[in-house]
């Protein structure tokens, strides 16, 4: 699967934002890359507060990307091509531009037109106060006052209300939009926030103030509620009515690895994206650890896990692995913060590569990954627009850096995102280095690495091939997945490598010497005799 940021994918009109005439012009690079499918990011109409995840009309495109006659030629093209499409869809809230939402605040307390969205009586004598303590993802309060003592939930932004599932309006429009797509051709849809649909009965005072996403397996009274999965047995049910398959994966931060799983029941999703492995850092311990947990949990409800490293949300993990202690999580990294060290970042994102893309299950890879590219870790703050950052004040650098444009020509405007040079964020100089056409015919390049794991995976079976660990040092990961073996160095120090290894691929050309595997460093050895 390979994820589209559509405003910074590719722009074919020149006004500085991707959209659908730019993706569709790179189907054949995406088709030469050897992915499966693609995960378009939102593109519906939207006043773009949280690009585009604050949905205005859940089935229309939004100008700034095309039209609808726009997708459905993209998804012919794909499809052509042998390339899937999934498209986000965002269920949890809408924009406060939805004509639901207009309608609501135009009508008095305890309306119908209310009761599609979280809209509580405020505490207090005069209901002045908040229904409750639950905070904002995105700083803040999570209630905003519509002034005549309601106040309603946004889990995010102020312009993102949530529904109220408990209302059968909801759960009714939404069949309405998942039919309306699919009619169109598109094989899936991928869930935003997918464990935060139902809240706890009562709306209680959030206990768990200290990490409102529920890390650590701690649940606050907005995530991960058991109501969520009848929603969810119910869209499987209408996806199932469908010919070809088509696929439900759930972005759901939800810890242990056995609660997640309950999101891929056989009767739920198909997948859900294993964020623990994203946060497991460069330590070889700290993954095999993930790695065998997701394995078990999944295996336990017959159902495959996924793989991802970074997308929209998070610093890129070639950024990551490049801090002083690459074992770390950061939200964000600004120009005032120490700046990563981007050679060994890189580095060690080709080795993760190769272990992401040798795992039984599926693989994600985000946009401009395959091109290595880093964050952009220094932009100023008067270009920025994560709500995030804006709503904290700065204090959350917030998820610009992942989203610049991508470079796909070294000397032209804007590195060929357009031919205008338009961007609605700047781009790094090092993107100049990193742009597709400079990677193009250099066999040493991250590009050319990607194509030929995409490649061997195919030919492999990998993804389909069961794991099984070798006995390796402890900053090592060693395993068997069928007749392929994979090991990767987190270590500084060389690690043997078995005799008479027969190098498949490498993560970079100086990994293997003298029988050893280089620090930071992957390989994959052919085990056919």
């Amino acid at each position: 699967m390979y994820q589209i940021y559509p405003r910074s994918f590719a722009d074919g009109d020149g006004d500085g934002m991707g959209d659908f005439a730019g993706i569709t012009s790179k189907v054949p690079y995406l088709a030469r890359l050897g992915v499966d499918a693609v995960w378009i990011s939102p593109f519906y109409v939207s006043p773009q507060r949280d690009a585009g995840y604050d949905v205005a009309d859940y089935t229309d495109v939004d100008p700034r990307f095309g039209s609808l006659a726009d997708v459905d030629a993209f998804i012919a093209v794909a499809h052509a091509a042998g390339i899937r499409v999934i498209v986000d869809l965002v269920p949890n809230h809408s924009s406060s531009a939805h004509p639901w939402f207009q309608a609501a605040l135009a009508s008095a307390p305890g309306s119908r037109e209310r009761a599609r969205y979280m809209f509580r009586r405020g505490s207090g004598p005069d209901a002045s106060l908040p229904p409750n303590n639950w905070h904002s993802v995105f700083g803040g309060s999570a209630w905003e006052p519509v002034g005549d003592g309601d106040w309603y939930l946004h889990l995010f932004d102020p312009s993102q209300p949530d529904f109220d599932w408990s209302d059968p309006e909801v759960a009714d429009m939404f069949d309405d939009v998942l039919r309306f797509w699919l009619d169109r051709g598109v094989d899936g849809f991928r869930v935003d926030v997918a464990h935060s649909l139902v809240k706890a009965e009562g709306l209680p005072d959030n206990t768990v103030m200290r990490d409102i996403q529920g890390a650590g397996g701690d649940r606050g009274p907005m995530w991960d509620q058991d109501g969520v999965h009848d929603i969810y047995r119910r869209w499987r049910r209408l996806l199932d009515a469908y010919t070809p398959p088509r696929i439900l994966v759930a972005e759901a931060w939800v810890h242990p690895a056995d609660r997640m799983a309950r999101y891929v029941r056989a009767d739920e999703m198909h997948q859900a994206f294993n964020f623990p492995y994203m946060l497991s850092g460069w330590s070889a311990q700290a993954l095999r650890a993930t790695i065998d947990e997701s394995l078990a949990a999944n295996h336990a409800v017959d159902a495959t896990t996924t793989w991802v490293q970074s997308n929209h949300d998070v610093v890129r993990h070639a950024t990551r692995f490049g801090q002083a202690d690459p074992t770390t999580w950061v939200n964000g990294i600004g120009p005032d913060d120490p700046q990563p060290d981007r050679e060994l970042g890189l580095r060690r994102a080709r080795a993760i590569a190769l272990l992401t893309l040798a795992l039984p299950g599926s693989a994600y890879i985000y946009q401009g990954e395959e091109l290595g590219l880093p964050d952009h870790t220094t932009l100023p703050a008067d270009v920025r627009q994560d709500p995030t950052f804006i709503r904290t004040g700065g204090a959350e650098i917030g998820r610009d850096g992942c989203r610049v444009p991508l470079p796909w020509r070294a000397d032209a405007p804007a590195f060929g995102f357009n031919e205008t040079g338009a961007s609605w964020l700047p781009q790094p100089a090092v993107f100049g280095e990193l742009a597709a056409d400079v990677q193009e015919d250099d066999p040493a390049s991250t590009l050319s690495l990607y194509r030929s794991a995409l490649r061997l995976r195919h030919e492999r079976g990998l993804g389909r091939t069961a794991l099984a660990w070798n006995d390796s040092p402890a900053t090592a990961l060693d395993a068997d997945l069928g007749d392929l073996r994979m090991i990767v160095n987190t270590g500084s120090e060389p690690v043997a490598l078995p005799e008479d290894a027969r190098v498949l691929l490498a993560s970079v050309p100086d990994a293997v010497a003298d029988g050893r595997l280089a620090g930071d460093a992957a390989v994959w050895l052919d085990l056919r005799g």
